[in-house]
């Protein structure tokens, strides 16, 4: 191939893609715009990008160098948004704790990241005084307190070399920031698996800072529904240590937008804060807005200018109609940990869907479309491309210049996740002739019944229109003559849901072509509850352990 060669000035500036330079203009193009954290902190942006200068200076006065691997152990806060910037911006890499992991899993992460400070929540002292004696890397530990006056507990052996706000207070509010290879390791987070050890995803500066640029432009591309812009009011309902609360905390820090962090989650907490902040601009995984809409408060406050993407699974229509009905904007969107993670986007085209009715609630329920410089399809077990008619269900398969390149120190999972040069999701989906993606459900969830594939998603989503019904889990159990057969689990709302009426409603969408005969379940099990993964989404694994 023949080689190009791009003439250069000798005195041109470069310009690497690094995460500190998202933060060029905000000090002239929105300095008192707000950041607020609960009930806690309100900042204004010169003084949060003041912070992150001094939580620098800080930093490299505690020895951290390019390469070190910087933890938090946090709640949603200014102080975590302070660190996504801070860290990288000294060449650091910032490790996000899932802090809903399981003790040992959290100590694995940890050892395999390397980590050689940490900053943990007061609310987190007793786990990282019981992890710090199996932790021979981690030079220094961080208090992280909301009241500064209060001394940490004594009773918790653990060696502090501060509190937070006392270590910023004795820098300088300005730090030379250096350039650096813009490919360099930013973040490591770990997503569980179904088997072993939990994974360590990575993510380059370079590909988080195309990513924020990818998803800004998406976002406030719709000249009304589901757009991002300016005089917006943001808030995350997705945890910042899960793929940097998919990516939107930068995106809004690069817009100037006002910013709410909302700490530990709880339902009357989070909605009060939409109503006093004035939040316009939220995502979540389903799980939680079904407990959100579930709160006596959601019918007392207005919603009506809140715009929700939801994510980590598929929007179920009965859920997306109550959010309808509240006045919200809801719309899907899907990626996964691996692919940093916003791929598309189901923004409603008004030629098309209008924006109400059954179209549009169709169009809201599904994937959505590509965002720029993404290349998705669909492909068969052979790698065949299926043709994008709706019709054809196989797994979608994604390259885009933000997805990670692999699994820390784990090269036969990654040649896995790389295989003919494409990332593979694990996720079965459609595409239909406008370009709209619609997951029909994962490899390893779909019930393969009888030579038959049933998605699971399907099942959940009829279960969930039923009256009575507040939230439902297909999963496949195992059956000696067809290999499984559907087992739909219901926790009920109300006294009386009755479990015929619910195997009616399988069975007249099986008459309308909707699911096949197979689908239909031989009965309808109620339980109290149904579990959930550290990031809200069905626990799907432990059902099956329990019941197939």
């Amino acid at each position: 191939m023949e080689e190009f060669n791009i003439p250069r000035t000798p005195s041109a500036y470069d310009y690497p893609l690094l995460i500190g330079h998202l933060l060029s203009t905000l000090e002239v193009r929105q300095p008192e715009q707000h950041i607020v954290y609960a009930e806690h902190c309100r900042l204004e942006y010169r003084t949060f990008c003041d912070r992150i200068h001094r939580l620098a200076n800080a930093l490299v006065e505690l020895g951290v160098t390019p390469g070190d691997t910087v933890a938090v152990m946090d709640w949603d806060s200014h102080r975590y948004l302070e660190c996504f910037f801070a860290v990288p911006m000294i060449g650091a890499v910032l490790h996000t704790i899932n802090i809903r992991l399981a003790p040992e899993q959290i100590l694995y992460t940890m050892n395999h990241a390397t980590d050689v400070v940490v900053l943990v929540h007061d609310d987190f002292l007793p786990l990282a005084a019981t992890l710090a004696p199996q932790l021979p890397a981690v030079r220094n530990w961080i208090r992280l307190a909301e009241d500064t006056s209060v001394p940490a507990p004594e009773e918790f052996d653990l060696p502090l070399c501060g509190e937070y706000e006392s270590l910023l207070q004795k820098e300088s509010t300005q730090h030379a920031m250096r350039d650096f290879d813009e490919r360099i390791r930013a973040t490591t987070f770990y997503t569980t698996g179904t088997t072993g050890n939990p994974k360590g995803v990575y993510f380059s500066q370079r590909q988080i800072v195309l990513h924020t640029l990818a998803v800004g432009v998406a976002l406030s591309s719709p000249a009304d529904q589901g757009r991002l812009h300016e005089a917006d009011v943001y808030m995350p309902i997705t945890p910042m240590f899960h793929v940097h609360a998919w990516g939107i905390p930068y995106v809004a820090t690069l817009l100037g937008i006002k910013q709410v962090y909302p700490g530990r989650y709880e339902p009357a907490k989070l909605l009060s804060l939409i109503d006093r902040e004035g939040v316009t601009f939220s995502h979540c995984v389903p799980t939680i807005l079904h407990m959100l809409l579930s709160d006596p408060l959601a019918e007392q406050i207005d919603l009506s200018r809140w715009k929700v993407i939801i994510g980590g699974s598929a929007l179920p229509p009965a859920l997306a109609q109550r959010a309808l009905d509240l006045g919200i904007d809801i719309f899907g969107g899907y990626g996964m940990s691996e692919t940093g993670p916003v791929l598309t986007l189901a923004h409603l085209t008004p030629e098309r869907d209008g924006v109400n009715g059954a179209k549009s609630l169709e169009t809201r329920c599904k994937a959505g479309r590509t965002i720029p410089l993404v290349d998705l399809k669909i492909v068969d077990p052979d790698f065949n491309e299926l043709p994008a008619d709706g019709k054809n269900a196989g797994e979608v398969a994604v390259r885009a210049p933000w997805l990670t390149q692999g699994y820390l120190t784990d090269p036969e999972r990654s040649e896995a996740l790389w295989k003919n040069g494409y990332l593979h999701t694990g996720d079965i989906g459609q595409l239909d002739g406008a370009g709209y993606l619609k997951i029909t459900d994962r490899l390893k969830d779909v019930i393969k019944s009888g030579g038959e594939w049933i998605s699971s998603l399907e099942l959940e989503d009829i279960a969930l229109a039923c009256s009575g019904v507040s939230e439902a889990a297909a999963i496949g159990i195992a059956d000696e003559k067809w290999g499984e057969r559907p087992l739909v689990l219901v926790v009920a709302s109300q006294e009386g849901t009755d479990s015929g009426a619910i195997i009616a409603k399988f069975s007249q969408a099986a008459d309308e072509g909707r699911i096949s005969g197979w689908a239909i379940p031989q009965s309808i099990e109620f339980v109290d509850s149904i579990p959930k993964t550290s990031v809200g989404k069905i626990d799907k694994k432990l059902l099956r352990e329990h019941y197939g």
